[in-house]
């Protein structure tokens, strides 16, 4: 059974039927299909194009459909072309010939998309829970951190001490603007393009607000051409999903540098790592190096739905069938990662001594120059003066607490006794007690901003 085929006197060639059929895919819309077309019914029903009588018996086919869909009973058919067929054939099978009112004044171009639009507004609820579960792991992690100290990184280089618990809490940051963007969303996915027919609209009386209340969608489209054309959210969707998997990889990245051997700051638990063939001692993180990868694939996702969509001409064109597989994979991929991750973050091993044991005076550097600030030494000659203090302990192989006072008196008589106070990594951290800093107060408050205390 085909919804088209009248005005043809030959079958689809097979390979075509092939490259043609979306059911593979599509039928994971199935339960929204059936959400649309029993709300479709109820729209025609009130409008008179169903009887009473037609609209009980669409009605109680629906629910059979329902339910067989729900229970994995549902059978399918070689000529089910895509799940709209493959819903239709069925229902006809129950309910006989009022199962071909059904489609009275809808197209598939709107009934497809109000059903990726309906599919889209459940996986944004599951994807927001899996991503609040991962920023759960992060603020856990930082709150047990307490005064942990570590080296902060620029170009990979040790810049300055921080404490771990703001390290952690920058990645939940960058998670929370993923939730943000992932909620604001919603509101440009919750719009019905059901009534808009295959381009120009419907030809009868259908209150669509009142559609669109049932349904759950907070308005309706306004123009048919565009309703039936736009997939705007599901390239929004898939930079959404990009985005975040691009944080996921930064955080991978660093869990796969901090538990090498040349690190050693974290051990991951056995549960979350895998061995090698060969290699009996191998312990690797391929958790966070398949993170890190899957991040590609979704750019990748992202790239070819924006190709696909740039040169299409108007309303709906077959090429938008390519539209739900991206979305699909994208949604599959973050529901895989974030709850492993989230896992494998509670279980990790913090190495607080290898940590501290990374951190040299020379990473006081900015300090020794804002010592020199508060004496009156403006900063970009403060700034000469301390790189002068990093060169001589350089050239004497010795750590800048360990320059006697004369050195640093013979490159400034600003220096005084007090100098060596500078370099106390800790010291060095709480003085960055401003919002967003790195100070343990400041961390404090980061986590009771975040518990919304």
């Amino acid at each position: 059974m085909t919804l088209w085929g009248g005005r043809f006197s030959q079958k689809l060639d097979d390979l075509a039927w092939a490259l043609n059929a979306s059911l593979p895919v599509d039928q994971r819309m199935a339960l929204q299909d059936v959400e649309g077309s029993i709300a479709w019914a109820a729209a025609i029903h009130q409008a008179g194009i169903l009887t009473d009588e037609e609209h009980a018996s669409i009605s109680t086919g629906l629910d059979t459909v329902r339910k067989e869909f729900a229970s994995g009973e549902f059978i399918f058919q070689p000529a089910d072309e895509d799940i709209h067929t493959a819903f239709e054939r069925r229902l006809s099978e129950l309910i006989g010939a009022a199962a071909g009112k059904l489609h009275t004044g809808r197209s598939r171009n709107d009934q497809v998309a109000t059903d990726f639009r309906l599919w889209m507004l459940n996986a944004i609820p599951e994807l927001h829970s899996a991503f609040i579960n991962l920023q759960s792991a992060l603020v856990e992690q930082a709150e047990f951190a307490g005064e942990t100290i570590m080296p902060g990184y620029t170009h990979l280089q040790r810049a300055q001490p921080i404490l771990l618990g703001h390290w952690w809490l920058s990645h939940y940051w960058a998670l929370k603007r993923d939730v943000e963007r992932l909620q604001d969303l919603t509101k440009r996915v919750s719009v019905l393009p059901l009534g808009s027919g295959a381009l120009a609209g419907a030809p009868f009386a259908v209150d669509r607000d009142s559609l669109a209340k049932s349904l759950g969608f907070a308005e309706v489209s306004h123009n048919s051409l565009d309703a039936v054309s736009d997939r705007d959210f599901a390239a929004e969707y898939l930079f959404v999903c990009s985005m975040a998997a691009v944080h996921l990889s930064k955080l991978a990245e660093q869990i796969v540098l901090y538990t090498t051997a040349e690190f050693g700051f974290f051990e991951l638990s056995d549960a979350f790592s895998t061995g090698s063939s060969l290699m009996p001692q191998k312990k690797n993180p391929d958790v966070f190096e398949l993170t890190r990868g899957k991040a590609g694939t979704m750019i990748g996702l992202l790239t070819g739905m924006m190709s696909t969509l740039k040169g299409l001409p108007s309303t709906y064109d077959k090429d938008l069938q390519e539209d739900k597989a991206p979305v699909f994979a994208a949604t599959d991929t973050l529901l895989s990662i974030l709850p492993v991750m989230a896992a494998a973050l509670r279980t990790i091993t913090v190495k607080p001594e290898r940590m501290r044991g990374a951190i040299d005076s020379t990473m006081m550097a900015t300090d020794l120059a804002d010592y020199l600030v508060a004496k009156g030494v403006p900063f970009r000659e403060a700034h000469s003066l301390a790189g002068k203090v990093v060169r001589a302990a350089g050239e004497g192989k010795v750590r800048m607490e360990e320059l006697p006072l004369e050195a640093y008196q013979t490159i400034s008589p600003v220096f005084e006794a007090d100098v060596y106070q500078v370099f106390d990594p800790l010291e060095s951290i709480n003085k960055r007690n401003t919002v967003g800093g790195t100070s343990l107060q400041s961390v404090k408050n980061q986590i009771k901003k975040i518990k919304g205390e």
